[in-house]
C-alpha cells in the first residue's frame, strides 16, 4: 500500500511502525512540544503532498494533532484504536505497538478536515444522545469515536471534530443506534 500523503507521527519508533505497514514518507514531530521548524515542514509537505496526521490515542497525541491543525489547516487525520495500540503487558500505548493490519486499516479510512462548517448535528444532538454528561457518556463517545473513526475525544472535542469532518445528521443517527444497540447487548451479556 503507497501513500501520496505525507504520514505526520510522533516518533522514530512510529516511523518504524508506518513503513513496516506501507510505503509512506514521515515526518517526525519528536514530542509534544511542536516546533517551528517542524510546522514549517508540515506546511510544505500540506502544500506539495497533503499530510495525514497520525498520532498516538493519548493525551499527547491528542495535543500534536490539535497544535497541528491550528497551524496547518485542511490536513487529513488517521485515528487507531487505544486497544489496538496498547504496548504488551500494558506498558504504553502509541502507533509502534500496533499491527500492520490496525495501521493500514486506519489509514484506509482516514478523515479529511474541512474548515467553517456549521453542519447538521448540534450539541443538543450530543446531549440528547447521553454523549454529554451522565454515567454512560465517557463510553458512548468511545464507541462512537470507533464508529465513526474520528477517535475518542471528550464532548467538546466530539462536537469539534463532528463539525470538522463534516459528519452528516444521518451518518451520527445511523452510530448513535449502532452504539445503543452494543449497549443493549453488552448489558444483556452482563446480566445472564
Amino acid at each position: 500500500m503507497k501513500i501520496k500523503e505525507i504520514i505526520v507521527v510522533e516518533g522514530k519508533d512510529d516511523t518504524t511502525a508506518i513503513k513496516r505497514a506501507v510505503n509512506a514518507d514521515t515526518i517526525e514531530t519528536n514530542g509534544s512540544a511542536v516546533d517551528n521548524a517542524v510546522i514549517d515542514r508540515i506546511r510544505l509537505a500540506q502544500q506539495t503532498r497533503g499530510v495525514i496526521i497520525f498520532t498516538d490515542p493519548d493525551y499527547p497525541g491528542e495535543r500534536i494533532r490539535k497544535i497541528i491543525s491550528e497551524k496547518v489547516p485542511g490536513c487529513k487525520h488517521a485515528f487507531l484504536p487505544k486497544e489496538e495500540a496498547l504496548a504488551k503487558r500494558n506498558k504504553g500505548v502509541g502507533i509502534e505497538h500496533a499491527s500492520n493490519e490496525s495501521i493500514r486499516r486506519a489509514l484506509g479510512t482516514v478523515k479529511q478536515e474541512m474548515a467553517e462548517y456549521k453542519g447538521e448535528v448540534t450539541w443538543e444532538d450530543l446531549v440528547d444522545a447521553g454523549l454529554i454528561g451522565g454515567d454512560k457518556a465517557k463510553d458512548r463517545r468511545e464507541r462512537l469515536g470507533k464508529i465513526l473513526k474520528i477517535g475518542y475525544t471528550n464532548g467538546k472535542q466530539l462536537y469539534k471534530r463532528i463539525q470538522m469532518f463534516q459528519i452528516s445528521k444521518e451518518t451520527f443517527g445511523k452510530a448513535i443506534i449502532q452504539v445503543l444497540q452494543e449497549e443493549k447487548k453488552n448489558e444483556r451479556h452482563c446480566n445472564s
